[in-house]
């Protein structure tokens, strides 16, 4: 969108190298599939309770402004009246897709996630044998207790969806759409999914035609960096740099945790720049420098992307929701998925 000469709308509410690889061999007894069955769901239902009331939130404030939206007849009249071409909207969020059929124009998803999962669940084959669910932590190479996992996982996210959610975006189409416009066929029928993923990095799968795959398109050649930040980069000689970022949402660990961290850095050779705090960071153009060594990441879409295309090691550290699912992949490649447990023990192995 930066590269083009189209005009475009956006609808806010606001103002304005040696890889650390342990294998386990297990051989579980009939007591220990009980036990394992049983700490299974034990996860799931706590896991779900938390993220529904999350979740249910979130899409209640969704709705709520959806409702503003339309009842707002000046801004519907403009928006009306521009005779806009298409709407570009993430369908994890419901808002969009209610206005482009208000407005009557094209739909096009740029999407990762909807609201009962993953996007591909929503329009293409998925089945649980291979489908791992979001949040599962599981690989399309599942045990018999891994499926059942998987698929208390799909109720799971179904419940949250059918329960939850999606009758809150059904209440706002039986108010303003009529009762027989169904919120789900809405979601259902966009013109174009635009992915953020690609298979260079996901496990195989079924899709659709509509379905473009645009993962790592904000991946590009490395630029120049700051003055300050090569002069820091050409000081660390042959041992090169690690570069950490736990994202936007996590501006600082706890304090132990962050005392463990800095105290195995500081034993290696290598010198560590590590976001913390600070607007922005030109983290592509980090990744792209010859002397970038490993990236400790937490998981993150765009972070993991960034890496795969510079040719970067990655460490992970996952904080929540999908960092898990995205650095299950990296566990079947020679990079190194680890635990907190077991990050400092991996920096030290290096």
């Amino acid at each position: 969108m930066s590269r083009t000469t189209l005009p475009t709308t956006m609808q806010s509410q606001f103002l304005s190298k040696k890889p650390l690889i342990m294998t386990y061999e297990s051989h579980p007894r009939k007591n220990h599939c009980h036990r394992k069955g049983r700490d299974v769901i034990s996860y799931i239902c706590s896991f779900a309770g938390e993220m529904f009331t999350a979740m249910y939130n979130m899409h209640r404030i969704i709705c709520d402004m959806a409702t503003g939206m339309f009842k707002d007849k000046t801004l519907m009249r403009s928006l009306n009246e521009t005779e806009y071409d298409m709407v570009l909207t993430d369908p994890a969020w419901g808002a969009g897709i209610l206005l482009s059929h208000y407005l009557k124009i094209p739909l096009v998803y740029n999407v990762r996630w909807i609201t009962s999962g993953e996007g591909h669940l929503a329009a293409a084959p998925s089945p649980l044998s291979y489908i791992p669910m979001t949040v599962s932590g599981l690989s399309d190479k599942m045990t018999f207790i891994q499926r059942v996992k998987n698929v208390l996982f799909y109720v799971m996210w179904q419940a949250q969806d059918g329960f939850l959610i999606n009758p809150q975006y059904q209440a706002v189409c039986d108010k303003f759409f009529g009762s027989e416009v169904r919120y789900s066929d809405l979601l259902q029928g966009a013109d174009l999914w635009l992915m953020r993923v690609d298979f260079v990095f996901e496990f195989p799968r079924p899709t659709m035609p509509n379905f473009v795959y645009i993962g790592g398109f904000q991946c590009t050649p490395a630029k120049p960096l700051p003055q300050h930040l090569e002069d820091f980069v050409q000081s660390s000689g042959e041992h090169g740099v690690i570069l950490m970022s736990l994202g936007t949402f996590v501006s600082a660990l706890p304090a132990d945790m962050t005392n463990e961290i800095a105290a195995a850095f500081a034993k290696l050779p290598q010198k560590v720049i590590w976001r913390h705090k600070v607007d922005w960071m030109p983290q592509n153009d980090l990744l792209g420098h010859p002397k970038m060594k490993l990236f400790v990441a937490h998981g993150g879409t765009n972070g993991l992307q960034e890496a795969i295309y510079h040719g970067v090691p990655v460490v992970g550290l996952p904080v929540f929701f999908d960092q898990y699912d995205n650095l299950v992949p990296v566990k079947y490649t020679e990079n190194n998925y680890l635990s907190y447990n077991l990050l400092v023990m991996g920096l030290l192995a290096l």
